[in-house]
């Protein structure tokens, strides 16, 4: 009844956007006389490429099977908008399309990330480069501001920062982890320039990274504890929690919560170091840098 129910929403859905659209909207000679409001169905069949009775049938609900070329040559042939294209898979009953990444996270999301405080908060977008964080993710990693832009990259600390080594838990576990992460959750930015530069530059340099992007493990995010050897406050253990922006496509906001007692006791040394009491006990050097000199550490993992 369910999946009946789910045709016959489909099936009004074609109808309504098909009626909605002029022939001289779709590019087609109206001809002097139309009872028909909209597109007939044979336009329709046509301008996407499938036959007239395929298309009958859809529209009247029968049980037949739609594949996503056909899905995507109806929604090009209706001209649907983005919103419209998705709504049109999810009755169809196929995975929605991913949505392309957006121009990156707005204001308002910048305030939430700083509302997030004293947590730990910050901003990945498609190709994991950090996009943004609040002082006291800043306090626990260093100041991702003070880096070159192509170096505020999860990935790029993880792997190129021997800081990171002492400052995660596990770092062997928890890095394997996040290439097995970012190898499912980027498998549609192949080809994109940031994307093929950021490999290929962790491919060079990092062994291990080499060895375990070659094994080509995959892994979806869940929610996960890390534990961190803060120079300053201590051992530092929190719950991520890892949230989609839908206002801004390929934005995951990553807020840090206290684990246990203990690290919520510490919260405050970590807001001390955002507000600059102590910077040399705030974490950490770049990569080759003079520890002396330096004050950027390497970012938490997911």
């Amino acid at each position: 009844m369910a999946d009946l129910q789910r045709r016959r929403s489909l099936a009004e859905f074609l109808r309504s956007r098909r009626e909605r659209l002029t022939p001289q909207e779709a590019g087609i000679l109206a001809g002097p006389r139309r009872r028909t409001p909209g597109l007939r169905r044979e336009e329709v069949a046509q301008l996407s490429g499938v036959s007239v009775t395929w298309y009958t049938w859809l529209e009247q609900a029968r049980d037949i099977t739609v594949s996503r070329q056909v899905l995507t040559s109806l929604a090009r042939a209706l001209m649907l908008s983005s919103v419209e294209r998705r709504h049109l898979f999810a009755l169809a009953g196929e995975p929605l399309p991913e949505r392309p990444p957006g121009p990156g996270p707005g204001p308002a999301l910048q305030r939430l990330v700083d509302a997030l405080e004293p947590n730990p908060a910050y901003l990945l977008d498609a190709n994991w480069d950090l996009v943004g964080w609040n002082r006291a993710e800043a306090a626990l990693i260093g100041d991702p501001g003070q880096l070159e832009p192509a170096e505020r990259n999860l990935l790029w600390l993880v792997f190129t920062d021997p800081a990171m080594r002492s400052l995660l838990a596990d770092w062997s576990g928890q890095a394997q982890d996040l290439v097995a992460q970012f190898r499912a959750d980027a498998r549609q930015r192949s080809g994109d320039p940031r994307y093929e530069q950021l490999t290929g530059g962790l491919r060079e340099a990092s062994e291990e990274f080499r060895a375990w992007w070659a094994a080509h493990d995959i892994a979806d995010f869940g929610s996960s504890r890390r534990t961190f050897h803060h120079p300053r406050a201590g051992a530092l253990t929190f719950d991520y929690v890892k949230l989609a922006a839908l206002d801004a496509p390929g934005i995951k906001l990553f807020a840090c919560m206290p684990a246990d007692a203990a690290t919520t006791r510490k919260l405050p040394a970590l807001q001390e170091c955002a507000a600059g009491a102590d910077p040399e006990g705030a974490a950490v050097g770049t990569a080759g840098a003079d520890p002396e000199e330096a004050d950027v550490g390497p970012v938490g993992a997911q």
